[in-house]
């Protein structure tokens, strides 16, 4: 699941029929990407804990910074402590706590992203990854904001057909050249965005 489909981009711009299928598709597809990677997460929804781990660097002892996941059912959090790629310690849910605290940031409900260890835990630091996360990865609900701004974006890539060297038209003060960037759009995924994600959209 993207965050925005054909239908919902056709649904926006009032247009039907086969002639703007394929430039449709085009505008979404480009836009879903450009939103995730200037958010630099994932909204995609995995409806259960992956079967496939994956892995992760963790920031210090303290505190892991991994992939949004929305559910806890299943989660399963292993620590390669010997530093041979084998993830050989299990962590009971007693051996860590999931942040954002409440499931909630900035008003928002969020998916978690921070294991910290408590008790006497701790997260191995190498060269290699030490932490192996299996979870169900995304978001439970593509934000309003989020399929808001994505929207936008894929309009106006969709309508960029019209203005290839960037010229909406002419007035009577001369040419009309289009935003180099849309500030809608940046307010609207400002919240969304992680903060060691430096890609701009626009």
């Amino acid at each position: 699941m993207a965050i925005i489909a054909n239908a919902d981009l056709a649904e926006h711009l009032g247009v039907t029929g086969l002639l703007h299928d394929s430039l449709v598709a085009n505008a979404v597809n480009a836009a879903n990407q450009a939103v995730t990677q200037f958010c630099g997460r994932d909204f995609d929804k995995v409806a259960v804990a992956s079967e496939t781990a994956r892995l992760f660097h963790p920031g210090n002892g303290a505190v892991a910074i991994v992939d949004d996941f929305w559910d806890t059912t299943n989660l399963a959090v292993k620590t390669d402590h010997g530093d041979d790629g084998t993830f050989e310690t299990t962590w009971a849910a007693a051996d860590y706590q999931l942040e954002p605290l409440n499931g909630r940031e900035n008003g928002v409900t969020v998916p978690y992203y921070r294991i910290r260890a408590v008790e006497s835990r701790y997260f191995p630091c190498s060269s290699r990854p030490t932490l192996q996360v299996t979870a169900a990865w995304g978001w439970a609900a593509v934000p309003a904001a989020v399929r808001e701004a994505t929207l936008i974006k894929a309009a106006r890539l969709f309508h960029r057909k019209d203005s290839p060297q960037g010229v909406a038209g002419f007035n009577e003060f001369g040419v009309v050249r289009l935003a180099s960037n849309d500030s809608d759009i940046k307010d609207l995924l400002g919240p969304f965005r992680r903060s060691e994600q430096f890609l701009m959209v626009g």
